[in-house]
């Protein structure tokens, strides 16, 4: 009977001292960011902002204090002075890239001393926790390597931490644990500390990124009461009411300074780069609105332009007749015209676009250049000329930009005979130049040479040669996951009445993929209208064994039949000697310019703007004044949209403006 009585007193004494036991804190999730702002009727932390970014809001406490946010540990452990022995910290946070430099995202700091009680910080691809120890001045450190949390993105942690343990989960995914040598302290005292947000008291290591989460949960890991998500980037346990989504607030919700990070801007084109990604630029020219993806404009809203007339726009005068004109840009530097001069002396003319015309900005040396091809490898800008002087031995020249000198260098020469083309292209991250080699002496019927470049020795080197008859022109075009190229071949010594050749890439090489009978080739056109894929071929004349040659015949656009794996005859147009076709689209409408330079009389000729009208192909729709005209570029720029001919019967070339409604 003594013995029972002893047992129920034993059982009501423990009974009492747990009903006694109380947490430190809540074993509810602590908003320790919605604690830290301002109560009703207080003046808002100065400096601290409201930013929406990407669709969500944050704080950014950017030319704050470093005590803006901040408040005593004692409203949150108000049972005892002891900071959680197991708990989990959520986080979503916001930062561009840090080089260099921690930030912390908050810290529990002993008022008087100034000494750190705990912390959380992140850098450069880590996260740490820091914990003060035992013995004076001691802490202990426990880093995350390899945590990509500053790359401009939203994204939600969770650090729980559970005796040797600590897991970091980021965005829902797979948690990474690590196994600390002590166990996190069973008794870390928060008496007389102070809990900072965003800093650690001072002005260096402050945050400099957007908070938009901050929550404490005593006892338990929150990653189960997060994931799975449907926006683990965004994910919720507890978000102050003013971050909300929704923009309307109450007489009691403190007012921030608002902030959108998507800006629309005016005037001429921003900069964009990875620190604009997402702002908005208004076009007023084009009435467009475009968005910065990190690299690029991009089209939000675009008033469709349609082509309403086109006008003398700027007469290029150059130091000699214009073969051919290649239009391109060197970024940080503008857009560049290279001409193909016929005179050696001074050779041929590179014009810079300022001001909204194409003025003098180098003279290379040519050797009667008939072509120029840009082309990037690496980040590096080249342009490869097509001389066609006869000398022994024929040489044609590969320049490279000098990005100190701002100018094009000699890089490489090749040697090649009568060219008149050349083409650049990559297969699978290899780059590649193929040259129309047309003649050697008398005979039209030799070897174009297709090279690869070599990275190590820096160097384009024979790659392939093809069999070509008086090639030319090449166009490189693919239809994936094929890749093609097209040689026009002119002329075989008799006629020009010949097969002009479509190869295929095939186990590492072109191989004949159809052969398609041409009148003089010229020129090939490769385009695609709303997936259809068409080749367009400028025939330039049928030389005949009797009589006089003819120039005013039919050159031919042809489209890739899928069923027959062939390309099937679309429509003939009447062309004088045509010598090249260009694709362009202004707005939503397609457009194909021909270049007509000669009818058997007269080399001033109309060169005619054809617009696509669906079913009954493409119909003329402007008729162009021209003499002599070899080659039609089309290009844009902050000005409008352009055309530039050369003219290979005189040094005046000419650029017209599309003018639009």
């Amino acid at each position: 009977m003594l013995a029972l009585r002893c047992l129920l007193l034993s059982l009501m004494l423990l009974i009492n001292s747990v009903q006694s036991w109380r947490a430190c804190t809540e074993l509810l999730p602590l908003d320790l960011l919605d604690r830290a702002l301002i109560r009703p009727g207080q003046a808002p932390p100065p400096q601290v902002q409201m930013v929406q970014s990407k669709g969500s809001r944050g704080l950014r406490l950017a030319g704050a204090a470093a005590t803006a946010l901040s408040f005593p540990a004692s409203q949150i452990f108000n049972n005892c002075d002891f900071f959680p022995a197991e708990f989990s910290l959520v986080a979503t946070i916001k930062i561009q890239r840090l080089k260099k430099r921690s930030e912390y995202l908050f810290s529990v700091l002993e008022e008087a001393s100034d000494s750190l009680v705990l912390g959380l910080s992140v850098s450069e691809r880590r996260l740490h926790l820091l914990v003060s120890g035992p013995g004076s001045g001691a802490r202990s450190r426990v880093s995350f390597k390899d945590v990509a949390l500053d790359d401009n993105r939203w994204h939600t942690l969770v650090l729980a931490v559970s005796g040797h343990y600590a897991t970091l989960t980021v965005d829902c995914g797979l948690p990474l644990e690590l196994k600390q040598v002590q166990s996190f302290p069973s008794a870390l005292s928060t008496r007389g500390s102070r809990i900072f947000i965003g800093s650690r008291r001072r002005l260096r290591g402050r945050f400099s990124g957007l908070i938009r989460q901050l929550v404490l949960l005593p006892g338990s890991d929150a990653t189960s009461r997060l994931c799975p998500t449907p926006d683990p980037r965004l994910a919720e346990l507890s978000v102050p009411r003013v971050l909300k989504a929704t923009p309307i607030q109450t007489d009691q919700d403190p007012e921030f300074p608002f902030e959108a990070e998507a800006r629309v801007t005016s005037g001429t084109r921003p900069l964009c780069s990875e620190p604009e990604e997402g702002q908005l630029w208004f076009n007023a020219q084009s009435r467009g609105l475009f968005i910065c993806d990190g690299g690029r404009w991009r089209t939000l809203l675009h008033h469709q332009e349609r082509l309403d007339y086109v006008e003398d726009h700027q007469d290029l005068y150059t130091s000699s007749e214009t073969f051919d004109v290649e239009v391109f840009s060197i970024p940080s530097e503008g857009l560049f015209l290279a001409a193909a001069n016929r005179d050696s002396r001074p050779g041929s003319g590179l014009y810079k676009w300022s001001n909204g015309s194409f003025v003098l900005y180098q003279n290379i040396s040519t050797q009667e250049a008939r072509a120029w091809k840009h082309f990037t490898i690496d980040g590096k800008a080249f342009l490869v000329v097509a001389n066609s002087q006869e000398a022994e031995p024929e040489l044609s020249v590969i320049f490279r930009w000098n990005q100190r000198r701002r100018r094009f260098l000699r890089h490489q020469t090749l040697e090649t005979h009568s060219a008149l083309d050349w083409e650049s292209f990559s297969i699978h991250n290899s780059s590649f130049l193929v040259v129309a080699n047309h003649r050697r002496d008398s005979n039209h019927n030799i070897q174009s040479v297709i090279y690869r470049w070599s990275p190590h020795a820096q160097l384009f080197e024979v790659n392939q040669t093809l069999s070509t008859s008086g090639a030319y022109d090449w166009e490189f075009f693919s239809v994936e996951p094929y890749h093609f190229l097209a040689v026009a071949n002119t002329f075989d010594g008799k006629t020009t009445a010949i097969s002009s050749t479509v190869y295929i890439w095939l186990s590492g090489r072109f191989q004949i993929f159809q052969s398609i009978p041409t009148l003089g080739a010229t020129d090939w056109e490769a385009f695609q209208i709303h997936g259809r894929f068409f080749l367009a071929v400028a025939n330039s004349q049928r030389v005949r064994e009797r009589g006089p040659s003819l120039y005013s015949i039919n050159s031919t656009l042809y489209e890739l039949n899928t069923l027959t794996h062939s390309f099937i005859r679309f429509q003939d147009i009447l062309t004088h000697s045509a010598v090249d076709w260009e694709f362009f689209t202004v707005g939503e409408e397609k457009f194909l310019i021909v270049a007509n330079s000669h009818d058997g009389s007269s080399y001033s000729l109309n060169s005619v703007i054809y617009r696509w009208q669906g079913y009954e192909g493409f119909v003329a729709a402007h008729s162009l004044p021209t003499v002599g005209c070899r080659d039609w570029e089309h290009f844009s720029t902050e000005e409008g949209s352009f055309l530039v001919y050369s003219s290979a019967t005189s040094r005046l070339s000419k650029v017209l403006k599309l003018r639009t409604f």
